[in-house]
């Protein structure tokens, strides 16, 4: 099959990268083709006429030619460029966390059309959300679904007993938890409270606008982080960079 020498696509901007004096690698994120890269040539020109719908985290409409190495961006036009994160350092961080989730975790030219979706959505979300921690860990539960890391939260990765209601401990090995009993099978293990694991499975469970409602508490807000980061290393084996700008932000207030 021959595949046409131009083609149309929306995506997202994840991440770009200057080339040369004018022009830019982006790596885009397409609700068909997955995660891709391709040049927009000369959008770094002052009377360029893409640059302003080629900014990260922009949601726009491509045309694109079919390059040599990389396709060639030819056409540009914004659908969302979400004035609300630009106006909100704490929500566009939260943001910018949620793409390098999305660039780290997807291989290129891999179709994932419920995690595209999400990650639409989530930068919606984030501009009308009351408890942001709420939105973050919504999506990371939901992210990690659709690319087949869910986490087991009902019954014991050493037993296949159902989860008694007590402090088990979360296996990021495992992927799931472990009952008081399993628990010396696993060296790194994090206890998870009765609270925090009822928070996970109703995030697993709802969709946003029902998860939305839910109020939490500073420490549980804080140990569901802690989770959520512990597991998502292990996942990658590397730390995300735009967590340690996150945790500043925090303790700047």
């Amino acid at each position: 099959m021959t595949l046409p020498k131009v083609y149309k696509t929306e995506a997202i901007i994840l991440k770009r990268m200057n080339l040369g004096e004018a022009d830019r690698i982006l790596t885009l994120y397409s609700p068909n083709l997955g995660k891709f890269r391709a040049i927009a040539k000369g959008v770094r020109r002052p009377k360029s006429k893409m640059g302003g719908h080629l900014e990260l985290l922009c949601h726009s409409a491509l045309m694109l030619a079919r390059g040599q190495n990389l396709d060639i961006i030819t056409q540009s036009q914004t659908i969302d460029s979400f004035p609300h994160l630009r106006d909100d350092l704490w929500r566009a961080s939260i943001a910018f966390y949620a793409a390098e989730l999305v660039e780290q975790f997807t291989a290129e030219h891999v179709e994932n059309y419920p995690l595209y979706r999400l990650f639409l959505n989530t930068l919606r979300w984030l501009g009308e959300a009351q408890d942001t921690e709420v939105t973050l860990r919504y999506f990371e539960l939901k992210l990690l679904t659709h690319l087949g890391y869910k986490p087991e939260l009902d019954r014991c990765l050493g037993c296949n007993a159902s989860i008694e209601p007590t402090t088990n401990f979360f296996s990021s090995s495992g992927g799931g938890v472990l009952c008081p009993q399993c628990r010396e099978r696993e060296p790194l293990t994090r206890p998870i409270s009765l609270n925090a694991l009822k928070v996970m499975r109703f995030l697993g469970k709802s969709d946003y606008a029902t998860a939305s409602k839910l109020k939490l508490s500073a420490e549980l807000s804080r140990e569901l982080e802690q989770l959520m980061r512990h597991y998502i290393r292990y996942l990658l084996e590397r730390e995300v960079k735009s967590v340690e700008f996150l945790d500043r932000l925090r303790r700047e207030g």
